[in-house]
Order: C-alpha cells, then structure tokens, then sequence
C-alpha cells in the first residue's frame, strides 16, 4: 500500500451560481484589482469588474513611515477608478477602520467631484464615522449616495454581483466579509477578522454563511494574512478586558489609557473598569473624542454617568480620575506623546501615574513608541503595555482561525490579503499545507489585474497604482523627488547662497543641519561664490549660467573638504 500511486483528489461538483442565468461565453471572466492593501497593511481598496460593471471594496488610508518628512497620510492612486467611473456601480465598505475608510475624503472627489449618485453600502457606524470625516474635509455627506445595511444583508450590485455580507469579529463593531456571487463562480473576501467566541458586545462572527458558501463551492478566497506567522488563536477581547480590570483596579493614583480611537470595543472595556472602581472618565485627543461622540450617539458605547472634560477631573482626587487618550503610535503630536515630553498645556504626568498602552505599535512606529515608553519611565509612572502585560490582543486571525475558514470554504483558488508580502507568503503555505489546499494561490501586488474564470487564476496585466502623499497643502503636491529631496536635506544638510549681481556684488552664505561650519569654510564658499558672481557679471552671462557657476565648484569644494554632500540652493538675484 506504501507505493501504491495516490490518486488525485476529486473535489465536489459546484452548484450553479445566482448569475447562471446569464449567457456566458469562454471569454468571459471576473477581474479583481487591488489598488491597493497587497503586499502592505493599509490603503486597502478593490475592484471587482465583470463584462462592464464594477464595483468598489473600501477606500483606506495609510500613516507615513519614517524618511518621509512632512507627509502627513499616504492614499491610494484610484486612475484606474477615474477612468472607469461610468462603470462604477457601487461602492462597500467592509467597516469603519481608518485603512478602509481613511481615503475616501480624498478618493470621492478625485472619482466623482462634490458628489455622486452611487450607492456607498455601509453598516451603520461605518457610515456614521464615513460621515464624520466627509463633514471633516468641508463635504456634504447627503451628496454621497450612503445607504445603511447590516452586516449580514444582501446587496444586489448592477445584473452580475449578488453581495451576501456575514458578520466578522474584529476590532471595531459592525465589521463584515462577502460572499461575492458572479456570473462565473462565488468569491468570499473575509475583510479584517479574528473568530473571537466572546466579543465585547456579544455579536460573534456568523459562519453558517462562510460554511455554506463553501458547501455550493467557492471559486477564490481573498483572506486577511496579518497574522499569518502566529501560531494558536488571537486572544478573545474579553480576556483583554479581565486584564485592564486587574491593572485598573490596583493601580494607586490616576490611570491614562491610550489606545486606537476606533477600538470602541477596548474603549467600552476600559469605561467598565472605570465604573466598577469609581472612576471618572475624561478623554482628550480630537480622534478619541470624535470617534467616542460617534459610538455613543449611535448606541454604540455606553456609559452609567457620562464621559467628563479633563478640566472637570484635574481637582479630583487621584484614584478618582481616569483618562483616555490617543498617542498609541507615538505620534508627535497626540496626546500621550505631549505628556511624556512635558509638552502638554493642561496636565503633566507625575510619579505614581498609571499609563496603559493597551495597543502595539504599527510597524515603522516601534522607536516612537519606544521613546514615549522611556519618557513615562523616567517622569516616574508606572508603564504598562504589551506583552510584558495582556492589555491588548490583536483584531487579526492567528493561525488556527486561519485554517479554519480555509477548511470551511475549500477554495480553488486563494489570494492571501491585507498584509506585507511575508504575511502573504506565510498564509499561502498554511494553505498549501490543508488536507484540501488550494489548486492555485497567487502572491498579491497592488495594480496587477488577476482574472478568474471557473478553470484558471492567473494575473493578466497592470493599471497604474502607487500611493499619494497628503500633507498640509493638499494631495499630490508632494512627489517622489521632494521626498528624496527632504530626505536628503535631513541627512546632508543644506547650504543657501544668496548672490546679488550688479555694479557692486553681493554674495550671502547660510548652512542648516550641515557641519558646524567654522568662518574658514563659509568664507571659501563665499570667495568662490563672488568670482563665478564677478565672472558672470562682467561677460553678461544669464543668471542661470551664473547659478551654474557658483553651484558645481561649491558642491565639489564641500564634498571634498567634508566628505558631505548637502543640498545647495544658490539664489542670484539681478541688482
């Protein structure tokens, strides 16, 4: 029996989908287009196209890494949905995180302008969070097409895409995957989730609709890869909440707890601890007192008192007092950050402090956070964060949750999702390692084109992507080359030239952030500005040319006298 030849496995005959009443052809197939969330964590937003009906998953936002000074959020390039917008028959949001949300104030406009009559399909804090930032950016959100549905309804997009939604549990409440019905085979994307059997608020994730999707026959699975390299299960949030109860309940004098302003979840936990130990609770941060406001009007969080100012809670006593507030990244300007450095205009930490990070950092925020970390330290609070403390588990599935939807819906083809390319690979070989892998799975990449047809999965081509930087002046007006240009001013310095060309010339020299520059140098540069000034006025050279003149010599000089290479800006000015 050792050697006897394995047969190949048979798998189960398909069920004809909803869409089986259209004529198909051999030509016809589904593309899926992720602009992006492929091979990153954030920007996530899809296209789904059939024939010449499209619709849209999400509109997300990232955070800037480090090396790129002055940008304040990264966005999506959507030319492919700005092309195609007569196309365009709806847009649904799986939930209301910034990574899939964030973008759409920018994204909106850029497809349709000020306004649009397609539908955004959205649960309903999604779109009261939708709203809050449309109102933010100065739109009018009645002049977006926002319909209300639950988590779990069916939404019927143009003639080919029948949406059946099913609750997910994550990290903020009214998530939810799809199961996309096509013409040619069912899709299930399972958006952001963990299978958490003791949520917050007691609404667990719904697989009888995963389970049947993969009974009839799923074509593709799109699925979250974020925590593809752990092992076991995502802590439940009930577990986080016993823990912040523990470290709430003994702390000694005032408790500030940071944490994402969208974890209304971890919020609700945190209040309840406050409450059980007679504390009031008082917010700080526009995030947190803007997303709290949202979940409290829509019946999302709830409070026995009501949530309190940080002027009316600074004369309490201090076992009295605790504060929610954002800075869980870091984030120069928030809150936690302003207190660790002694920056903040109302309040000051002081010894005895409890101060709970019940987040992790976000990739590329490890050393901010870090320097908050030893700040607190150092002001003489207690510091409490994870894993040296179980205040926060991740919205993600871990492994076992993993295998689990791959067993329950047996996909032929699979796409691992929202994750970087080591998460990606890591799920593609869980998958390949089921009793029942996959026939095909493919690595994801934002702007490749993958088509489906019922035999194959394969990428078909590219549209343009990238991302957008956004800073205090707008979208796009930072490129590429600024950044590089930024970034090389922050690491070589810079050095301005100043040269006024006339009958007497002038020449001013200023370095920044380049060497402590002694007289002997800045006057060298000066020397060779005012010849190549002197040349050029005397043979009536265009001040371009004499811009040339002073900048090669000056940069050749200081590279060789410093071994550095700043950024030099000679400015000639006709006298």
């Amino acid at each position: 029996m050792e050697n006897q030849e394995r047969r190949p496995r048979r798998r189960r005959r398909r069920k004809p989908q909803e869409g089986a009443g259209i004529p198909l052809s051999t030509q016809d197939f589904v593309e899926i287009i992720p602009l992006g969330g492929m091979g990153e964590i954030g920007k996530n937003i899809t296209a789904f196209r059939f024939r010449d009906e499209i619709f849209v998953l999400d509109g997300g936002l990232a955070f800037p890494e480090e090396g790129m000074p002055g940008v304040d959020l990264l966005i999506p390039r959507v030319d492919y949905l700005v092309e195609n917008r007569h196309l365009i028959k709806a847009w649904v949001l799986t939930h209301g995180h910034e990574d899939h949300i964030g973008g759409l104030p920018f994204i909106l406009p850029m497809v349709y302008g000020k306004e649009s009559p397609v539908p955004i399909y959205g649960a309903r804090l999604t779109l009261g969070l939708l709203k809050g930032k449309l109102e933010e950016f100065g739109l009018r959100p009645g002049g977006f097409n926002l319909k209300e549905v639950s988590p779990d309804d069916r939404i019927q997009v143009g003639r080919y895409f029948t949406l059946d939604l099913f609750r997910m549990t994550h990290s903020i409440p009214d998530n939810s995957g799809v199961v996309i019905r096509t013409p040619i085979g069912t899709i299930v994307h399972t958006g952001d989730f963990k299978l958490d059997a003791t949520p917050i608020d007691g609404k667990v994730s719904h697989l009888a609709k995963v389970a049947q999707a993969g009974a009839e026959g799923v074509l593709l699975l799109i699925a979250d890869s974020t925590n593809a390299e752990r092992p076991g299960y995502t802590p439940s949030e009930m577990e986080i909440a016993k823990e912040l109860d523990r470290v709430i309940g003994r702390a000694p004098g005032r408790v500030f707890v940071t944490t994402f302003a969208s974890h209304i979840h971890r919020i609700q936990a945190v209040i309840w601890a406050a409450e059980k130990y007679g504390r009031k609770v008082a917010m700080e941060g526009r995030s947190m007192l803007k997303f709290s406001r949202i979940a409290l009007e829509l019946g999302y969080l709830k409070v026995k008192d009501r949530l309190y100012t940080l002027e009316e809670v600074m004369d309490l006593p201090d076992h009295q007092v605790l504060i929610l507030a954002t800075g869980s990244q870091g984030q120069p300007m928030s809150v936690l950050s302003r207190l660790a450095f002694e920056g903040h205009a109302k309040m000051a930490i002081k010894p005895g402090d409890t101060v709970i990070l019940s987040s992790s950092p976000i990739p590329g925020n490890e050393e901010a956070v870090n320097r908050v970390i030893n700040r607190l330290y150092a002001l003489g609070a207690y510091v409490l964060y994870p894993p040296t403390y179980k205040v926060h588990a991740s919205g993600h599935a871990s492994q076992e949750e993993l295998k689990l939807i791959l067993n329950l819906t047996t996909p032929k083809f699979f796409l691992p999702w929202h994750g970087e390319v080591r998460h990606q690979t890591n799920f593609k070989w869980l998958a390949e390692a089921m009793s029942r892998p996959p026939e095909k799975t493919l690595i994801g990449e934002n702007g490749a084109v993958y088509r489906l047809t019922p035999h194959t999965f394969e990428k078909a081509g590219e549209v343009p992507h990238g991302v957008l930087y956004v800073d205090g002046l707008g979208v796009g007006d930072i490129t590429e080359e600024i950044l590089a240009d930024r970034r090389h001013m922050a690491e070589e310095g810079l050095v301005v030239i100043t040269a006024l060309a006339g009958e007497d010339p002038v020449v001013e020299v200023v370095s920044r952030g380049f060497v402590k520059a002694g007289e002997k140098l800045l006057g060298e540069v000066r020397r060779m500005a005012l010849e190549a000034l002197h040349n050029g006025v005397r043979e009536k050279k265009p001040l371009e040319r004499i811009r040339d003149d002073i900048y090669y010599p000056v940069k050749k000089f200081l590279k060789k006298a410093t071994g550095r290479d700043p950024v030099i800006l000679p400015v000639v000015i006709e006298g």
